[in-house]
């Protein structure tokens, strides 16, 4: 499997939440199978099959999150060059249609949360950032049109 890169927050947060399926929703599931169990034969039981079904799909999300801890490499901030876009860098736009300024923050895909400006490395607007200077401007074709973006920062 390949090397995952990801912050230290990013582990951190992946160790919490992978804790917390182990040591809680695992055993909110088991409970709920056996309380299903208990009711009637679990030939015919639907509340037995649902129950099976969310404990089986929680299973495949701590494997996934386990195989993602386990081939983890943090990346140091420290090292991080704020000459050129690249991962970890927040970077100032200018959508030059509208003239609105945005800010994202490039990271690694499973720390991708659009809300909070933090885009997937992945994406196709940090893709066409990647390795760009400040003053650059970069077209990035997205579902809803053509973007053109003026880059006027680079900072972690």
């Amino acid at each position: 499997m390949s090397k995952t890169p990801l912050t230290k927050d990013g582990f951190e947060r992946l160790q919490t939440e992978l804790r917390h399926l182990r040591l809680v929703e695992s055993k909110e599931c088991i409970e709920a199978i056996a309380d299903a169990c208990e009711k009637s034969d679990i030939s015919e039981n639907t509340e037995y099959d649902v129950a099976k079904e969310r404990f089986d799909n929680l299973n495949i999300k701590i494997n996934k999150l386990s195989n993602i801890i386990a081939n983890a490499v943090i990346i140091n901030e420290e090292n991080v060059n704020t000459d050129i876009v690249q991962i970890l860098t927040t970077v100032a736009l200018k959508n030059k249609q509208s003239n609105k300024e945005l800010s994202y923050t490039i990271v690694p895909h499973v720390e991708t949360n659009v809300k909070e400006g933090r885009i997937s490395v992945n994406s196709p607007v940090a893709q066409a950032l990647i390795g760009k200077i400040v003053g650059d401007s970069v077209k990035v074709k997205t579902p809803s049109g053509e973007l053109e973006l003026e880059i006027l920062n680079i900072s972690i």
